[in-house]
């Protein structure tokens, strides 16, 4: 999205839709961002006549925008749905198959990837959705190619995002799609949440809470991401924590969902990445500052997270953008 433009975000809410969802679209695109150097989404909710009865009623909304409001969004975000077994309002099937007729970004939240998939949109496309409906999803939409253990799936124009917490990592992805890793880094920091998790990386699926839990593992992220243009490795890590390589994988497992290695690459190309929007030029530089080693690593770190060259990120994302 190029700075100077005005992207329109319309969430539906329908009958039984969950308010922490509303509240995350409300919160990431929805408020105003002036010590952002960007102009901002425009934000609205609609929903079937203007008002929906939300999840176990407890409140009604009332006095938003109608579903027309959909076919003005170049975002359309789908909620979930407290059964999903029960088909979704035709009047919002109806508004989303109009929105994905004309090429609008469609994003799912929970067990909203079932809405999209009455609706015929992710036929044939990868998606995601909680883990608990993973079994009753496929069994009920056999052509969509569902993921289950992931946090959530981008393919195409169609966003799906597994429970509800992982809305949140979905909506800063988008916006760091939209604005760079730079600006997504910034409103997680407002959040106070960490901007860490991958759509990749695995749902948690009831795990028993030990009887003494570990300390948590922030010391020695901070202190990894302040030294990340040395060559760290996962012993390093692990003497900082005081504690065993193995120990320490396990405890990345059980708090990131990811391994050591793994969280310190993305943690090199998002370095990188905020490098090169600030204007840092020479790839070998760059990949120095950030422990990548050579520019031809970082070229290739930085596809395989973005899918673009450094070139083609520094066009997009760079202080000339």
């Amino acid at each position: 999205m190029s700075k100077g433009s005005s992207h329109r975000v319309v969430m539906i809410a329908g009958d039984g839709s969950n308010p922490f969802e509303m509240g995350v679209a409300t919160e990431l695109f929805g408020l105003r961002r002036p010590e952002l150097p960007t102009p901002w989404y425009d934000f609205a909710l609609a929903a079937p006549g203007g008002q929906a009865r939300m999840h176990l009623g407890f409140f009604t909304l009332a006095d938003v925008a109608g579903l027309e409001a959909v076919d003005a969004a170049d975002t359309v975000i789908v909620p979930n749905r407290p059964d999903p077994q029960t088909p979704a309002d035709p009047e919002i099937i109806a508004a989303i198959q109009r929105a994905d007729a004309r090429g609008a970004r469609l994003m799912s939240f929970c067990t909203g990837a079932f809405t999209l998939a009455q609706a015929g949109v992710l036929d044939d496309r990868r998606a995601t959705t909680h883990w608990q409906w993973a079994e009753a999803f496929t069994a009920r939409y056999p052509r969509v190619r569902l993921e289950p253990d992931v946090l959530f799936v981008e393919d195409g124009t169609v966003f799906t995002a597994a429970g509800s917490a992982a809305a949140l990592d979905l909506s800063l992805y988008v916006i760091q799609r939209d604005h760079g890793a730079e600006i997504a880094n910034a409103v997680s920091r407002r959040l106070v949440f960490t901007g860490h998790r991958e759509g990749g990386q695995q749902q948690f699926v009831e795990r028993p809470v030990p009887e003494i839990p570990d300390a948590s593992l922030a010391p020695v992220l901070e202190w990894a991401r302040q030294h990340l243009d040395q060559p760290l490795t996962v012993a390093d890590l692990a003497a900082r924590a005081a504690t065993s390589a193995a120990t320490l994988h396990r405890r990345f497992r059980a708090e990131l969902g990811t391994t050591p290695l793994a969280w310190l690459t993305a943690e090199r190309v998002t370095l990188a990445r905020r490098l090169i929007e600030r204007g840092e030029h020479g790839l070998d530089r760059i990949a120095a500052r950030t422990g990548l080693g050579t520019g031809a690593n970082l070229r290739l770190r930085l596809r395989r997270h973005t899918g673009l060259s450094p070139s083609e990120y520094r066009k997009r994302f760079g202080p000339a953008a």
